[in-house]
């Protein structure tokens, strides 16, 4: 992997996430309850914390949670709740050690088809439904993964042209489109009550 992201919109930190499949996969763990940029921003700050230019599974998963835990809660935390993603972390990079020996890209190097690759992105830990659908999604549209039938196991999100989430953020315009389109979702939601 080694490609131009924009998803921090910040120019390490994108740098990072385009060479670092770890880091594209804790960024994503991240995007939650906080905006993209600063989700996936995330993972260079970890880096930089840990004194390192990449994120390794093997060190995070060593990590003492409660340092850890420190370590995303100095200032500027990582994230709006960064003990309980500091512990989700943790997880995901143990998951990686145990199943994958740490390597992320084991994840969808050989993979048979997009539906195998989702099933594998939906069992890693913090890893829902439509988190692994944006996931694979991202990695067919931009990090040229692309088993057969990535785009339909991608769902919506694996649409060209969707504008449906960080899978179709290439610059500030997707970005801007993309947000449009959240905004859109959740107007509808609120007028319909859910």
């Amino acid at each position: 992997m080694d490609v131009t992201l924009h998803l921090a919109q910040e120019p390490e930190a994108d740098e990072l996430l385009g060479r670092s499949p770890l880091a594209a996969l804790v960024g994503m763990l991240l995007d939650q309850q906080v905006p993209m940029e600063w989700a996936f921003a995330g993972p260079r700050t970890i880096a930089r914390r840990l004194n390192a230019d990449d994120l390794d599974a093997h060190e995070i998963a060593a990590y003492d949670p409660e340092e850890f835990a420190a370590l995303l809660s100095a200032k500027p935390a990582v994230h709006r709740y960064p003990g309980s993603m500091a512990k989700r972390i943790q997880q995901l990079c143990a998951y990686l050690v145990e199943h994958y020996e740490g390597d992320p890209t084991a994840l969808w190097e050989g993979v048979a088809s997009g539906k195998d690759l989702l099933k594998r992105l939906n069992d890693l830990p913090g890893f829902g439904k439509q988190k692994s659908q944006i996931f694979l999604a991202l990695l067919g549209k931009q990090l040229g993964v692309r088993p057969d039938g990535w785009r339909e196991a991608a769902g919506a999100y694996g649409e060209p042209d969707a504008y449906r989430s960080v899978a179709d953020i290439t610059g500030p315009e997707s970005l801007q489109r993309v947000r449009t389109h959240k905004q859109q979702l959740k107007a509808a939601a609120k007028a319909s009550g859910k």
